[in-house]
């Protein structure tokens, strides 16, 4: 028997999303923003929006979203992006619009533009990568790295007396008028894959349905950073993120 034999095309369950370029990623072995990239990918081809999207780029790991996804991209300056998505969607109130941002960005410098857009009800989507570190710039504290968590900032782990605890953002903007849906998701199982793609396309839909701010929080690894192998790194984040930062929906209207 031949190998073709085997390998039947109606056997074939995955494949690239068509949105998705032949780029190189640049994310570390075990990073989450790849798989997210898919998920993206994956949605706005199934939803018949690629010549109807536009996805904001800001700084950090996820700045080179616009390298990976066949979509129109705009950057922003460090934090601005749901400013620029405001301005955007604003302009062009028919576009799927939405922003990618990992914790540093959306949650320390952008902290004001973050909030205020929530509080507008923008009709936008908010995409949140939370790996409870600056990946990066060299693994510093961010605003949501976890009480003891160790980092180059915090060597000996974030200490609350100096440093304050950990921002649970999500759980804040959650009481905003202006948001509509806020949930908080994984990707590190196939069920928590799922889970987080059918949140990202309630996300979008709301976006086109212009029902306000849809919010949606992909608790990730960071295994470069956090200095542990994939399957450490995952182990560690189901030990320790999930308690502060539990998955699931926080608001659906």
């Amino acid at each position: 028997m031949e190998i073709k034999d085997i390998v039947r095309p109606e056997n074939l369950v995955y494949s690239k999303p068509r949105l998705l370029n032949d780029n190189p990623m640049h994310y570390c072995p075990g990073c989450s923003h790849g798989v997210v990239h898919k998920l993206i990918a994956e949605i706005i081809d199934e939803m018949g929006m690629e010549e109807n999207a536009i996805g904001i780029a800001p700084v950090g790991c996820a700045v080179f979203a616009y390298n990976y996804i066949d979509i129109d991209w705009q950057e922003a300056a460090h934090g601005r992006a749901p400013a620029i998505a405001t301005a955007i969607k604003r302009l062009n109130p028919s576009k799927l619009v939405f922003t990618y941002q990992g914790d540093g960005d959306l949650a320390a410098i952008g902290t004001a533009e973050t909030i205020h857009a929530c509080n507008r009800g923008e009709n936008i989507a908010i995409i949140f990568i939370n790996n409870a570190i600056y990946g990066m710039t060299g693994g510093q504290m961010a605003p949501t790295t976890l009480e003891g968590m160790v980092t180059s900032t915090c060597p000996y782990g974030r200490n609350v007396e100096l440093n304050g605890y950990p921002l649970k953002i999500t759980d804040l903007v959650t009481h905003l008028d202006g948001t509509c849906y806020v949930t908080r998701q994984s990707v590190h199982t196939a069920a928590a894959v799922k889970k987080t793609k059918k949140a990202i396309r309630q996300a979008f839909e709301n976006s086109l349905a212009r029902k306000g701010t849809s919010w949606v929080e992909v608790v990730s690894t960071c295994a470069s950073g956090w200095k542990m192998t994939p399957e450490k790194a995952n182990q560690w984040m189901v030990e320790n993120m999930f308690a502060k930062y539990p998955l699931g929906d926080l608001k659906n209207e």
